[in-house]
């Protein structure tokens, strides 16, 4: 019998939990998380990580499990991920995958691009100039060795361009191997032994920036500032270097005040989602649906084109 991987997309605040959770209720089934934010067990509030409730009632892997103290890359996810289809799979050949993380999704239905090992010297020279010039040097020697790969982070993705670890990585290729990063990348992927369902949520722009304002507040009267609070020590953490927190430790450096700080959070969020959509969309084989769509109506859909 053919597997099936339900895969739930679409901007942050859009409604994806709660029809992921509908779903794994009428299929029986398990959710495998692939929101990069909610792995991490620090950091609850400001990642909207699904309620208590929400978690009683359909089984989630991929939530709070891992430390903001460890470095957990896409590819560490895409073995782990799936190691727990091929699990799940033989107790339904239905499961739910769900996430506004395309690099993730994309490396559980696809498969991650396969890159060669680096000499560990030049790992070394690259941190060692990165502690001495900052994610300046970065950004301009990626520019430099990697044009086209440059302008598709600036244009679709330019918070990667603030991420060490990541433009580390990117500069670490070009690098080791002579060759442009983006060249290893849409080589022929792993063969998985699944068939990817991708169902897409989606408002009109003004609705989708209104949940996402009312999300913001509703974190903020959950206590997401004490939660920035307490993390506030470990900001230099990759895992910190995102939208809720980024804004609120600059609050408490001073440099900001908090009506601002909050203001801030809501438009790079909204940003954000906007980015989400650009990625989403050059997705294939996605049936897109309004937010609002009845339940039972994307169900139908489901089971009636994957007969």
């Amino acid at each position: 019998m053919s597997n099936y991987l339900i895969t739930i997309i679409g901007p942050t605040a859009i409604g994806k939990t709660s029809l992921s959770i509908a779903l794994a209720q009428h299929f029986g089934c398990e959710i495998i998380s692939c929101d990069s934010r909610q792995f991490y067990k620090e950091m609850k509030i400001g990642t909207a990580v699904p309620s208590d409730d929400e978690l009683a009632t359909a089984t989630h892997h991929f939530i709070q499990n891992k430390s903001i103290f460890e470095n957990y890359s896409v590819g560490d996810f895409e073995q782990e991920a799936i190691a727990k289809l091929d699990e799940l799979f033989t107790k339904n050949n239905i499961q739910i995958m769900v996430g506004g993380s395309g690099l993730y999704v994309d490396a559980v239905l696809k498969g991650f691009d396969d890159f060669p090992d680096i000499d560990a010297s030049v790992r070394e020279q690259i941190n060692s100039d990165f502690d001495a010039f900052g994610i300046d040097y970065l950004q301009k020697k990626l520019q430099e060795l990697d044009v086209d790969y440059f302008n598709t982070i600036s244009n679709e993705n330019p918070q990667t361009l603030q991420n060490p670890q990541r433009m580390k990585r990117f500069v670490e290729v070009c690098i080791g191997t002579g060759k442009p990063y983006s060249s290893f990348l849409n080589q022929k992927k792993n063969k998985r032994n699944f068939t990817p369902i991708i169902i897409g949520l989606e408002a009109e722009r003004e609705v989708m920036y209104d949940r996402i304002n009312q999300r913001v507040d509703i974190m903020m009267n959950e206590g997401l500032l004490e939660e920035a609070k307490n993390l506030y020590p470990n900001k230099h953490l990759n895992a910190l270097q995102t939208v809720g927190y980024r804004e609120l430790f600059d609050y408490f450096d001073g440099t900001t005040s908090l009506d601002f700080a909050i203001e801030e959070i809501k438009k790079n969020t909204r940003r954000f989602a906007k980015r989400q959509l650009t990625w989403f969309k050059r997705t294939e084989n996605v049936v897109w649906f309004d937010y609002l769509t009845d339940r039972n109506e994307i169900i139908d859909s489901i089971e009636r084109n994957n007969k």
